[in-house]
């Protein structure tokens, strides 16, 4: 019986989403800025208006971040279920899926919508890597191994 793709794309999202957005607020912070506009400024990928929202853009980066987190998540839980291999050995996988999440979004995504962010700072690539490997890659690999293998 295969079990379900829904609850470890949830429970990673959710751990994942809560882990990554909390060092984006720390790294905020330490750099003397407010949460609340790194947050609009998230929202400005799809929107970019909502850097002068307010509260409602800053909400609105909190549901981006996550959906995009949710996207990131689902991808690996979907090509676990197609290829259970993904599930046996969690650190290798974490981190070969940390490294894609990296690439798509550092070397394609973020440049496509703010060119001015390339080329990426060395203290920026750091960061990422260690989020997209540590707080996403790993996490991910290792909830959907819970719950697809059980």
């Amino acid at each position: 019986m295969q079990r379900s793709i829904w609850k470890p794309i949830v429970v990673a999202t959710l751990v994942c989403g809560t882990l990554d957005i909390l060092l984006a607020v720390i790294l905020t912070i330490m750099r003397g800025k407010e949460p609340a506009a790194m947050l609009r400024f998230v929202a400005s990928g799809p929107f970019p208006q909502a850097t002068d929202w307010g509260t409602g853009g800053s909400l609105l980066g909190l549901v981006v971040h996550f959906t995009l987190m949710a996207i990131m998540v689902a991808v690996f839980v979907i090509a676990a279920r197609r290829i259970p291999a993904l599930t046996d050995n969690p650190l290798l996988w974490g981190l070969v899926y940390g490294l894609i999440t990296y690439a798509v979004m550092n070397l394609l995504v973020v440049p496509l919508r703010f060119p001015t962010a390339w080329p990426p700072k060395p203290l920026s690539v750091g960061t990422q890597l260690f989020a997209h490997v540590v707080l996403v890659g790993w996490p991910t690999a290792f909830i959907t191994r819970r719950y697809l293998r059980g």
